[in-house]
């Protein structure tokens, strides 16, 4: 017996071209946004000279992280080798695209990780969502992204989003399922409402385990900053990218050096923004 053919693909890209021909204008209107606020986000990180905006990061790293001298003073020289390899404007671009991800998969992925937690048939629904955006390919992404938006920094930011949301919403939904019942009782026998209940009691308590998906969204985002710039991406990726096709050996470790020195400071902010840290 022969089994029929398939044809997923074709079946996948007809669904992406409709999408395209018939909402191209809310697609338009979403790609404006996040330009914009990729580009704010660039103008203010870009507001200070270097030096000063060193000086800036290493006193919020001293002070977020309980006056962790030694961490500072790493952050300022860090910033400073970026700033001697002249990969300064590359860097500020690419913070603000991994902020920009970050924020929009926060503001996406929290609400989702809480009704998930809340819902058992969203749960069911979100769940195989969830694990084939993670097992995808990421370079997969690239595809609709660029028949959607183009080529240049939304696209990029685009996949990045799909890429890196999977962890918010998961660890989120685990917080608010690990809240214990006791809690959730007492908060009931008080009256509270679902709101005050869920400010009050559960995201509290979930906090730790939420920031520990905000960390990995941002990890994510910055390891998506290479394959972006396959589709436009500027930044520290596409020095790399070039560094490639180059065969720049230098090149591409400087800008590889850039990226890691951002995600350590990146990552013990996060760290020291959750309780108990």
């Amino acid at each position: 017996m022969v089994m029929p053919s398939l044809h997923i693909g074709e079946i996948v890209e007809y669904i992406v071209y409709w999408i395209n021909d018939y909402f191209g204008f809310l697609l338009d209107i979403f790609s404006e946004f996040i330009d914009v606020l990729i580009s704010g986000l660039r103008d203010v990180l870009m507001f200070l000279p270097p030096v000063a905006f060193t000086v800036a990061i290493s006193l919020l790293v001293y002070f977020l992280t309980k006056r962790k001298a030694g961490l500072a003073i790493g952050t300022a020289l860090g910033f400073l080798l970026i700033d001697s390899m002249n990969l300064w404007n590359l860097s500020m671009e690419t913070l603000a695209l991994v902020l920009s991800s970050a924020l929009v998969v926060l503001a996406i992925g929290i609400p989702l990780g809480i009704l998930s937690a809340k819902n058992e048939l969203i749960y069911h629904i979100i769940k195989p969502a969830l694990d084939f955006m993670q097992t995808m390919p990421s370079f997969v992404y690239l595809i609709p992204a660029v028949i959607f938006f183009g080529l240049g920094n939304v696209p990029g930011l685009v996949a990045t989003i799909v890429f890196a949301m999977p962890p918010a919403i998961r660890l989120t939904n685990l917080g608010i399922r690990q809240v214990p019942v006791e809690l959730v009782e007492v908060s009931d026998a008080f009256g509270s409402t679902p709101i005050q209940k869920l400010v009050k009691v559960e995201l509290p308590v979930a906090l730790p385990t939420i920031m520990a998906g905000v960390n990995q969204c941002i990890m994510l985002s910055l390891s998506m900053v290479v394959i972006a710039a396959m589709i436009g991406a500027r930044g520290l990726g596409y020095q790399v990218l070039v560094g490639i096709q180059r065969v720049n050996i230098g090149q591409g470790f400087e800008a590889g050096l850039a990226i890691v020195i951002i995600a350590i400071v990146l990552d013990r902010l996060t760290q020291s923004l959750t309780p108990g840290k």
